[in-house]
């Protein structure tokens, strides 16, 4: 099959990614192999191909917003049938068997495996998981719109529960890419006032668009004190100028797998008053099934870009820039090449 591999790390400036020929991956037991229609982009993609997660020793196939048709099923699989349309994601595997796993948090076993990082993931013709980290995708999306629900909804959905954000509150949101876009709609079908702090102003017109009260680019000019907050940018410096914006109580959500240095902090003015700081580490599947079920209800509608596959370095590049509206998108459109 031809994929996108990235052999070693490096700034994605550098075009990192090379569009080259693998072996086809073979579904195994209780594994299902799908064949890829669509995979969309994330910002922890970036983190891999240019080394701020560990490196790894081998080669990588990125992305883990995968929406595909099964075309095999390994030894006793029978969850899906072939031909049916699921979703992988970025939690592929967990022990089933720690703590963690035991106690319903196993988003932080320590035996996790993820998509695009420790196995393939989706910048490739096909891509297998086991079948029982896989999602049924409701009918009502497209391949396009149902990409972004796999991570920055999940992902987003979750932070929106840390930051126990509840109906008809004030929400913040710092940074306002794919997951954001996709939990404002949550939050307004709430009931919910959410105010977005964003540098782009495409961003701030989009968070608009999407039902915020106020959108700016500089925390200091937000109207109000939030209830709840979740920082989508990988900024360790908003850490303390968000909590500053937060009501006595009121709780942060740091959504990133990856960010940059906290500066040091005021207790008084930051910490004090029972305000609370929640990290965000991966999802469990049952995010990923409150997610697709709420997303369905509402609808939710993700905006999105589609790039060809092999277009992939170009598009990863804009988001690092910040140069693209809502969730990018690489679809396969002529694998003969």
């Amino acid at each position: 099959m031809k994929a996108m591999v990235l052999k070693r790390c490096a700034p994605i400036e550098s075009a990192p990614l090379q569009w080259m020929d693998v072996p086809d991956p073979q579904a195994g037991q209780g594994e299902v192999r799908v064949k890829v229609r669509a995979c969309g982009l994330c910002r922890t993609d970036l983190h891999v191909i240019e080394g701020e997660l560990p490196p790894l020793d081998h080669p990588v196939i990125p992305g883990h917003q995968i929406i595909g048709i099964v075309d095999q099923t390994g030894p006793g699989a029978t969850r899906f049938a072939v031909g049916q349309r699921i979703g992988i994601a970025w939690l592929r595997h967990t022990c089933g068997q720690c703590i963690y796993c035991r106690s319903g948090q196993e988003n932080l076993c320590e035996s996790s495996i993820f998509t695009g990082y420790h196995a393939p993931g989706g910048y490739a013709q096909y891509a297998v998981v086991p079948e029982a980290f896989a999602y049924p995708i409701p009918p009502i999306f497209s391949d396009l719109e149902a990409t972004p629900l796999l991570c920055a909804g999940i992902i987003g959905y979750r932070s929106l529960k840390r930051s126990q954000c509840r109906p008809g509150q004030k929400l913040a949101l710092y940074g306002f890419g794919s997951s954001a876009h996709i939990v404002i709609q949550i939050a307004v079908h709430w009931g919910c006032e959410v105010y977005a702090c964003t540098r782009s102003p495409k961003h701030q017109a989009l968070a608009l668009e999407l039902g915020a009260r106020w959108a700016g680019s500089q925390p200091g000019d937000m109207p109000i004190r939030a209830d709840c907050a979740i920082i989508f940018a990988p900024a360790g410096e908003l850490v303390p100028q968000a909590l500053a914006y937060l009501r006595k109580g009121g709780t942060l959500a740091l959504a990133g797998i990856y960010m940059t240095s906290i500066p040091e902090m005021d207790y008084e003015k930051h910490l004090f008053h029972e305000k609370n700081v929640h990290s965000v580490t991966a999802n469990t599947r049952q995010d990923g099934i409150e997610l697709l079920e709420v997303a369905a209800q509402i609808p939710i509608r993700p905006k999105v870009q589609a790039f060809s596959i092999r277009e992939a370095n170009e598009a990863l590049l804009k988001l690092k820039q910040d140069k693209t509206q809502g969730s990018s998108v690489l679809v396969f459109e002529d694998e003969s090449k």
